[in-house]
């Protein structure tokens, strides 16, 4: 006969004999406690969603943006000046995020960069810019720089929308580099 091995309660800590291999409680007391802090978790994460300002939200869509971007060129030279990217490097923008606000998320616009080079040499400007039409190409270079005078107006929809969209496109960038490894 199995000797069933004693467990630790999840809510209470307490040490306990369990009746079936899945309960992690010693009890019913114990489980209505688990169960009401599942259902506490659940409301504050929505009471903090829907506390977040545009601005918190534009920070989030940054962040994830950031990520798939340092994933897309994974193993591509610095777009400034052609080193390796080795394991940390940063997601840089041609035209900066202060003065062209409405190219923050435009993906020509943002490439993987040196820590060095972005961050020290204040994004090498004068090489990335040489460099940026033979990576993305002529046609795309031109429709950058066209697009400079326009204004960013997202809606909270339209930002939420992204973050969903961009998180879609990590998944899928990493379940390909997984099935080519």
């Amino acid at each position: 006969m199995k000797v069933i091995k004693s467990k630790k309660c999840k809510e209470c800590g307490g040490s306990f004999t369990p009746f079936k291999t899945t309960q992690v409680v010693c009890g019913t007391k114990c489980a209505t406690k688990l169960a009401e802090s599942k259902v506490w978790k659940e409301k504050k994460k929505v009471m903090i969603e829907n506390t977040r300002t545009r601005t918190e939200w534009l920070q989030i869509l940054q962040v994830v943006f950031n990520k798939y971007i340092r994933l897309r060129d994974a193993g591509k030279p610095c777009i400034s000046c052609d080193r390796s990217l080795t394991s940390k490097y940063d997601a840089g923008h041609y035209l900066s995020v202060g003065s062209y606000p409405n190219l923050r998320f435009d993906e020509s616009n943002v490439h993987g960069q040196c820590v060095y080079c972005n961050q020290h040499q204040h994004g090498n400007q004068i090489e990335y810019g040489l460099r940026l039409p033979l990576r993305i190409g002529q046609d795309a270079y031109n429709r950058l720089m066209n697009k400079r005078g326009d204004a960013l107006k997202l809606t909270l929809d339209e930002i939420k929308e992204l973050i969903k969209h961009y998180k879609l496109k990590i998944k899928e960038h990493e379940l390909h580099r997984k099935s080519s490894q």
